[in-house]
């Protein structure tokens, strides 16, 4: 993360006639949320008062260890199957006091200092109003994280219909089951996945589709508080060192054994010899063919694109493919990672954050897993040169149909400036939102989506979800040695749009990674996927939602499950409806 690159200027992507017309066909679409720029605040921070009460512990003691730079993550899953997202947060801990593998140590002092669940208890009255409150149920749940937690990934992986959670740590990794009571019992021994090192993101996803969802977890360093390095800023005085002065670890495969347990595949499936320090994650079918592909996003060192063999091998093509290095063909500090389709012609296209003064990067699918880096053209880069970005996403923040860009950043070396002024933790950084043109521009709208985008803070993991159900995408914000943001949508839902949750047929099995084409009234076909993961050490919402900008048609809907078969539905407008697979 302590890489330093010049900035290359690219030629604009689309020739003036294309843009002009781009912009036309989406004129109609972008008049019901552009009408209300000047009377609404686009998002609004309401963590306090929704009672997400909740403040990070780094355990920073003027040591300057490398881990207190890294977390936390966040987690949004329905735990409960209530209807609506529940929120999970991974804690800290003093370093160097207790073994790092031993997830029990004693708390200072009411509460106890270990990651917390909160309970949504969203309230919807008949009028459509609603009060939006959470509840720390974090005693009652059997949830006993205690660990220098980095970060949380989410998913069935026995098929019970409950979500389980699973918290990556600085130490052993912990998998909790959902015991469908409200409950979880911590089963990271039985299970097989109680990995040690440094792990910061990981995923759920089902890679030789046989309905049981498998486990990746990116390994970043190997690291010990008795061996931390001393590095010093610019102007002498004590700072975090770069991520080269230590060795990467290795990641980790678990395939689902279908019992309860998992086993590590990782040499197996060829993905032991090919590894850098891991912090993003993010799976998608990058070359069309129908299995689930893994991008893996490293700090400092060439990232890998591991593409499914179809015969439970991968095979890494991202220096071919073009998403290995930078277009200068350097590696670059590449941190949360998001795929999807921005440009709506049916493949998930990458966003990368990057350190402050590389600039994030956007790489462009042409279907077939080749990419080509346009951030440039596109109106990225230069605008996040001045940030280093953790958390992303794709969302599309004003259903219009097209997705947009949310990136929470924060520094990694001190800032001098905020450092004579005496902060504690002088890395505070803004956030940024771009806004999709539908031309393969993109404008920063930062300044225009509500005071807190203003507010300087040291943010890391983000989770991405309709967090009140009103037909938005909402925002939960991990921030390092601070508290919790949530984020609320207050501009999504004034347009049309359809909400999906997918469901498998009998018996019960996968089905992240389903793929739903979506064609709109107007004509415009939407894909989008369903997944946990992305971003930063995160968990997402599971849910589809699209936009349908002013057009209340109800559309026609086509979802393609895991195992390549597909079904065709219809969907309310303005609703959730749960999409059950059909079978054969």
């Amino acid at each position: 993360m302590h890489i330093r690159y010049g900035v290359i200027l690219l030629g604009a992507a689309c020739s003036l006639l294309l843009s002009i017309a781009c912009r036309a066909d989406r004129e109609g679409s972008r008049a019901a949320a552009s009408g209300t720029r000047d009377s609404v605040e686009w998002f609004t921070e309401r963590a306090q008062e929704a009672g997400l009460i909740f403040v990070h512990f780094n355990g920073m003691s003027g040591k300057f260890l490398y881990p207190e730079l890294m977390p936390p993550g966040v987690a949004l899953f329905d735990y409960d199957n209530d209807g609506d997202l529940d929120v999970f947060i991974v804690q800290g801990r003093m370093l160097g006091t207790t073994p790092l593998d031993d997830a029990r140590p004693k708390p200072s002092g009411p509460p106890p200092v270990k990651g917390r669940l909160f309970r949504n208890d969203l309230q919807i009255r008949a009028d459509g109003s609603r009060t939006l409150h959470f509840t720390d149920v974090t005693e009652a749940s059997g949830i006993n994280a205690q660990g220098y937690g980095m970060g949380a990934a989410t998913g069935d992986y026995n098929n019970d219909g409950c979500i389980d959670l699973y918290v990556t740590n600085l130490g052993r990794n912990q998998l909790y089951r959902n015991n469908c009571d409200g409950t979880f019992t911590d089963v990271s021994r039985k299970s097989g996945t109680d990995d040690e090192g440094w792990s910061v993101s990981a995923a759920f996803f089902d890679f030789d589709r046989d309905g049981w969802p498998d486990l990746f977890v990116g390994h970043y360093l190997q690291y010990s508080v008795d061996a931390n390095r001393h590095c010093f800023a610019v102007s002498g005085s004590a700072d975090y060192c770069p991520p080269h002065l230590y060795r990467p670890q290795p990641s980790r495969l678990f395939h689902n054994n279908r019992d309860g347990t998992f086993t590590d595949v990782t040499v197996a499936a060829g993905m032991a010899r090919e590894y850098g320090p891991t912090l993003g994650v993010s799976t998608a079918d990058f070359d069309g063919d129908g299995w689930v592909d893994l991008f893996v996003a490293n700090d400092s060192e060439p990232n890998q694109l591991w593409i499914n063999q179809r015969n439970g091998t991968f095979k890494n093509t991202a220096l071919l493919s073009g998403v290995a290095l930078s277009p200068e063909g350097g590696v670059k500090a590449n941190m949360g990672v998001d795929a999807g389709d921005f440009d709506n012609d049916g493949d998930d296209d990458l966003f990368i954050g990057e350190l402050a003064s590389q600039g994030s990067d956007l790489y462009v699918n042409n279907g077939a897993g080749v990419f080509e880096e346009r951030s440039a053209s596109a109106g990225i880069r230069i605008a996040s040169l001045p940030y280093t970005g953790f958390g992303a996403a794709w969302l599309d923040f004003d259903n219009d149909g097209w997705l947009d860009l949310l990136t929470v950043n924060g520094a990694v070396t001190q800032n001098l400036e905020a450092l004579a002024r005496n902060e504690p933790f002088p890395l505070k950084q803004r956030k940024l939102l771009f806004r999709n043109r539908g031309d393969g521009r993109f404008e920063d709208v930062s300044s225009l989506a509500g005071a807190f985008f203003a507010l300087p803070e040291v943010s890391r993991g983000a989770a991405f979800g309709d967090i009140d159900n009103d037909g938005d995408t909402d925002v939960i914000i991990g921030t390092d040695s601070g508290p919790v943001r949530l984020l609320l949508n207050n501009l999504g839902s004034r347009t049309h749009w359809v909400g999906l949750k997918l469901a498998s047929g009998t018996p019960r099995h996968d089905v992240a990674g389903a793929r739903v084409a979506l064609t709109r009234g107007d004509g415009l076909t939407i894909w989008r996927r369903a997944r946990a993961d992305g971003s930063y050490a995160s968990a997402n919402d599971p849910r589809v939602l699209i936009g349908l900008g002013d057009s209340a048609t109800p559309p026609r809907v086509r979802v393609i499950w895991p195992d390549g078969r597909s079904d065709e539905y219809s969907a309310a407008v303005d609703r959730y409806t749960t999409l059950t697979e059909r079978g054969p």
